[in-house]
């Protein structure tokens, strides 16, 4: 079976009020025309991309998707005329189609359409309404049990969209499951997402700011006090007449803060990227073997957002120390202090940690990608 994508991007978006097609409008260094494309492109589904676009519209989505296998359908004078123009075009079996001002549709909901798609014939996205529904056309309350929302994508058996569409004419309907419905029957509704949303006026768009990949890790690390070394807490040396055992400074905090970063990238532990028993690592400052965790979750684009951590010392106390750790973690992650939490607290005397025979700290990573 293959499947083709029609994305309609004919519209003026006059209600943005950015004096151009409001698809085309750069927000966090993408547009919404770029979203959306990758968007189905991602999921390895889709054998054949048709953009409906205006004239106008052509050469700067062309530059946007430049390298990329597709191809112009004309935009008309309605969405009903643009999507008409379209399957034209069609050579799939089965055929999506979908609003090119709606840039979060996620792989989940592509996949489940196709699927309804192929099995029933006609499918829509849709949620249920959260609010109550009134007519002022008609004065009355509709509430809202049984009410849905339609989003796109909408996807259908090419044959049968095309006959509904040739049997549909001039007529005016308000999307292309509607025009199935009207003349082919039964369609097969896919859960949407409230994510989904379209983008329609001038605040919409900041919405496009905020899309993050956002993800959250933990590392914990724990080493032995010992006599003869130094105690070093997120690159600050601490007076106390014992120090952390360890390969490297056994800088404990940085530690952990590493494997949470790690963990929140789904990369290997620092005893994986750093070991034990490599000569390179023994005595490392491990400052710097967070730079070079920076270095590794950066590579996939991401960056952290905020760190927490609970440091667990019977002694030294470390009230006085926290701001300047604070302070020095955070510029080495490129941080405000504000986004860096750093909290220390004793064991009351259980355990080995309040024996004083050890230190050990858990740590929490925000990280973040912008697409």
């Amino acid at each position: 079976m293959q499947v083709s994508v029609i994305i309609a991007c004919a519209g003026k978006g006059e209600r943005a009020k950015q004096g151009k097609n409001k698809l085309l409008v750069s927000v966090s260094g993408k547009t919404a025309v770029e979203r959306v494309y990758f968007a189905f492109k991602k999921t390895g589904l889709i054998k054949q991309y048709i953009i409906c676009a205006a004239k106008r519209d052509e050469k700067e989505i062309a530059d946007l998707l430049s390298g990329e296998d597709y191809v112009f359908s004309a935009g008309g004078e309605t969405r009903t005329e643009s999507v008409k123009n379209a399957l034209l075009l069609v050579t799939g079996d089965v055929v999506l189609i979908h609003d090119g001002a709606r840039p979060f549709v996620s792989e989940r909901i592509i996949k489940d359409v196709i699927a309804a798609a192929s099995e029933k014939g006609g499918a829509i996205t849709a949620v249920p309404t959260r609010d109550t529904i009134y007519s002022v056309k008609d004065e009355k309350y509709l509430g809202k049990n049984g009410l849905y929302l339609v989003q796109t994508p909408q996807g259908f058996k090419t044959e049968l969209i095309k006959k509904a569409y040739s049997l549909a004419g001039n007529g005016a309907y308000n999307d292309d499951g509607e025009v199935y419905k009207t003349f082919i029957g039964e369609l097969a509704v896919v859960n949407g997402e409230t994510d989904n949303v379209k983008i329609t006026y001038p605040e919409d768009l900041l919405l496009l700011n905020d899309v993050q990949d956002v993800r959250f890790g933990t590392g914990f690390d724990c080493h032995e006090l010992v006599t003869g070394r130094k105690l070093i807490l997120g690159g600050i040396e601490i007076p106390h007449e014992k120090g952390l055992k360890g390969h490297s400074d056994a800088d404990v905090l940085t530690h952990a803060v590493m494997d949470a970063l790690l963990s929140a990238a789904a990369e290997r532990d620092i005893g994986y990227h750093f070991p034990d028993n490599d000569p390179k690592y023994e005595g490392a400052d491990s400052m710097m073997l967070l730079k070079e965790v920076l270095s590794i979750i950066k590579k996939d684009g991401y960056h952290p957002k905020s760190v927490s951590a609970v440091i667990m010392a019977q002694k030294p106390k470390l009230l006085d120390y926290i701001p300047k750790i604070t302070a020095n973690l955070a510029e080495a992650l490129g941080l405000s202090a504000e986004s860096v939490g750093i909290t220390a607290t004793t064991l009351e005397g259980l355990g080995f940690v309040g024996r004083e025979e050890g230190i050990c700290v858990h740590a929490n990573a925000v990280i973040v990608k912008k697409d």
